[in-house]
């Protein structure tokens, strides 16, 4: 059984707010998932997005699917 988790990952607005836009930091981004694949998280897919930040700035943010084994999922769904 796999259990699966849908996470968000965006900027700061404090870097928006100086500078305009907001690039997601590749270190910072590769620490977060690296935290997350030391839990066994895995990452299925990701997607991109230009976030509106009080209608005149804009951040990156990422939705990120991750998934892992877990054999002690119960079904609960029907």
């Amino acid at each position: 059984m796999k259990e699966y988790k849908v996470i968000l990952y965006q900027e700061g607005a404090l870097s928006s707010l100086l500078l305009g836009a907001a690039n997601a930091d590749p270190l910072k981004f590769s620490t977060f998932l690296n935290r997350y694949a030391a839990q066994g998280w895995r990452v299925v897919t990701m997607e991109k997005d230009i976030r509106r930040l009080y209608l005149f700035w804009r951040r990156e943010a990422y939705l990120v699917v991750m998934e892992r084994e877990h054999d002690n999922i119960k079904s609960n769904f029907f």
